[in-house]
């Protein structure tokens, strides 16, 4: 008996490609994000992925690329909703950080680089650039780009050796977390901005 497969459209083809490619990120690590790992997921051939990504690399600046766009656009909107006072601070740190720890991110990208992909992070650095971009005013701008920064390295700090070093301090695993918070909230521009709230 054959099995016959749904034959997806070019769009829909690479869609299902860099999920399978995440959930490969998520579960296994960065390493096995292969053409042959992801084309074995989706049931489709080598060639198939191939065709859609050009080689390996592509389809990891492609995973970079979407995770990247994703969490921005998430932090986005929950970074407005806490400028309406309908949102937590708190919010923003934890998905920063889980962008880079659960998600993968901080993994995917040295990863790469450590590979030898200098311009690995050129998907996420962009996001993260257009979404600084589009919430800073021009009274803000340098404040709010020296708190990306700063969330965003100890992040993905936190990603690679958070675990091991809370432990090793004798600290709880969220700490960096509660120490990204308490930068954040003593930010003058975080300040700047809850006194217009």
């Amino acid at each position: 008996m054959s099995i016959v497969r749904k034959r997806l459209s070019p769009d829909e083809s690479r869609t299902a490609a860099l999920d399978a490619a995440r959930v490969i990120l998520i579960s296994e690590g960065p390493q096995a994000v292969t053409l042959k790992a992801v084309a074995a997921k989706v049931g489709r051939t080598h060639a198939n992925v191939l065709h859609h990504f050009g080689s390996a690399l592509g389809l990891q600046k492609a995973l970079a690329a979407m995770l990247a766009d994703s969490v921005c656009d998430s932090i986005g909107a929950t970074v407005l909703r806490a400028r309406r006072g309908e949102a937590d601070p708190r919010e923003i740190v934890d998905m920063t950080f889980d962008a880079f720890d659960q998600q993968g991110a901080g993994a995917l990208a040295t990863w790469m680089i450590m590979s030898g992909n200098h311009d690995a992070l050129d998907p996420i650095l962009s996001a993260i650039h257009n979404l600084v971009d589009e919430l800073a005013d021009e009274n803000e701008d340098g404040l709010i780009r020296e708190d990306t920064l700063t969330l965003v390295l100890m992040a993905l700090g936190d990603a690679l050796l958070g675990k091991p070093m809370a432990h090793a301090l004798g600290l709880p695993r969220d700490a960096a977390r509660d120490i990204a918070l308490k930068q954040l909230m003593a930010s003058p521009g975080v300040q700047s901005r809850m006194a217009k709230a």
